[in-house]
């Protein structure tokens, strides 16, 4: 059998869309202390959660502590989780908010959600996107550092909604539940940060999203043994369930 294939085909099955009776096994087996379950989780969901931190916080040091902070607070929380929602978008909500909590402290002052999400600030995006690199490896490192560097520089009522609904492809419903925003601000706001973005770098944006802020490898195995180390501190992991 063809080894590519199977790597590919690996891929696609982590990708494809979770059913909500898995989430909710995951969700009452990691609430019952099981390791390997928020293991699952933490690897299923750590490139959205990431990414939603990301978009609040303008440091992946700062957003990597965000996400952590987050993965503990959603896991003490997981025995009130009762699958209304999805349970990455309920995990997307918390991290939001621990991400908001580490804005509060640099800032100094309070800074709700809604606030974040309505605070308009106009910021030019000027680049020429064109040319080509004899060396594709690294024009494509490249030009996925300008991208990260232009959804940076969009303004705060964007970026958010920027980054869940253009980059992950959450639905606009998932969005709104998420940032608690309505359905209507989530496509406003998604369109003038598309628009933006394509003022900025053309029509490189649909080619290149799926690269921008990658979590995976080593980051993605820091994330999980760091968060695992704290909740054994903290005993919400049950006799029985280690994993190395």
């Amino acid at each position: 059998m063809n080894k590519s294939t199977d790597t590919a085909d690996a891929l696609q099955a982590a990708a494809a869309p979770t059913p909500a009776s898995d989430e909710t096994q995951l969700a009452q087996q990691a609430a019952a202390g099981d390791e390997t379950a928020f293991t699952t989780i933490m690897r299923r969901y750590n490139r959205r959660l990431f990414r939603t931190a990301r978009s609040i916080l303008h440091t992946d040091a700062d957003a990597e502590d965000a996400l952590q902070d987050g993965y503990l607070q959603a896991w003490r929380a997981l025995p009130s989780f009762r699958a209304e929602a999805s349970l990455s978008t309920w995990m997307v909500r918390i991290v939001a908010n621990a991400a908001l909590a580490r804005l509060r402290k640099v800032r100094g002052t309070s800074v709700p959600l809604d606030d974040v999400m309505n605070e308009l600030e106009d910021r030019s995006a000027v680049t020429d996107a064109h040319g080509n690199s004899p060396e594709r490896a690294i024009a494509a490192v490249q030009l996925r550092e300008l991208l990260e560097s232009r959804i940076d520089a969009l303004p705060e009522a964007f970026r958010a909604v920027f980054m869940l609904r253009g980059v992950e492809e959450m639905s606009v419903e998932e969005v709104a539940r998420a940032l608690d925003i309505p359905e209507a601000t989530v496509r406003t706001r998604y369109f003038r940060a598309r628009k933006l973005m394509r003022e900025a770098l053309g029509s490189v944006v649909d080619r290149t999203l799926r690269d921008a802020f990658a979590f995976d490898g080593a980051r993605c195995d820091r994330m999980v043994v760091g968060v695992l180390a704290k909740a054994r501190a903290e005993g919400l992991i049950a006799g029985g369930h280690h994993q190395d």
